[in-house]
């Protein structure tokens, strides 16, 4: 990769750093950007930070698709229940369930629950969306940004079921208003225009399933979940592990001057 050294003379910026901040992204700042080297410096400060959200962005859309397409692909190819021993192991199964309530397969009340459940995904979400944005032009650690992309990236994933399968497939688990329960389905589901349920009525699909130690009257590891599951409690657990060294921003190197002053600057900065 090539270097570029900045060796900053006299900085003599006409624009206010505000502006900067806010217009170098139009294609005129970039020229005075390149004309001016204090401007510069905050240029290429802009463009890592731009960097550093897509490839947050590029995390979180792999995991999205990875954890929908093996959804889809069991919920479209297998009925509910069915076991499938990967590479014919005990420990590593594919157990295929729904469930209407939160990761791990726990539930939250009857179907108002689900209602409130989804609408709190939904808000989190979106909340999520500003607070990554937000970190990421803060600079703060890169492991915190990953775990935080990895924990909305579970979120998303399981909101996309909430919402939209109970109006997409033909088949799923559903709420009976006369038993006042959820009931489960024969067959295998298709993709339909009728849907089993409504907006924001769809349940969890489920299949993950890692019973290392099986015995008659002990299981480990019991709870059957997802792709989205395991990115939320990945994200999770290493916040809870590295929180310390985490939770605090990435310490930059502080200019002697402001670019709204004549000074003259020495430092050099190099970004590789």
């Amino acid at each position: 990769m090539v270097g570029i050294t900045l060796l900053a003379g006299t900085a003599n910026c006409r624009l206010p750093t505000a502006n900067c901040r806010l217009v170098l992204r139009s294609p005129a700042c970039r020229q005075a950007a390149l004309a001016q080297e204090d401007c510069f410096s905050l240029y290429l400060l802009l463009k890592i930070s731009s960097l550093k959200l897509r490839s947050v962005a590029l995390l979180i859309a792999l995991i999205i698709i990875a954890d929908q397409a093996l959804k889809i692909w069991i919920k479209t190819a297998h009925p509910t229940g069915e076991v499938l021993r990967v590479f014919g192991a005990d420990w590593f199964r594919l157990h295929f369930i729904e469930n209407p309530g939160m990761a791990w397969g726990w539930k939250f009340g009857n179907e108002t629950g689900k209602m409130i459940l989804t609408l709190f995904r939904l808000a989190a979400v979106i909340f999520g969306t500003w607070y990554l944005g937000q970190i990421v032009k803060q600079k703060y650690s890169k492991g915190f940004i990953i775990c935080a992309g990895l924990i909305y990236a579970g979120a998303l994933g399981n909101l996309i079921d909430s919402m939209f399968y109970g109006m997409i497939f033909d088949k799923g688990l559903h709420f009976d208003p006369s038993l006042k329960d959820y009931i489960s389905y024969s067959g295998v589901a298709q993709f339909s225009s009728n849907g089993y349920s409504s907006f924001l009525h769809g349940s969890v699909v489920d299949m993950l399933y890692f019973p290392i130690i099986n015995t008659k009257d002990f299981v480990f590891f019991s709870p059957i979940f997802n792709i989205a599951d395991a990115s939320i409690s990945i994200g999770v657990i290493t916040l809870l592990i590295f929180q310390k060294r985490f939770f605090k921003k990435t310490e930059t190197e502080e200019p002697n001057s402001t670019v709204e002053t004549s000074s003259e600057i020495t430092d050099k900065m190099q970004v590789s």
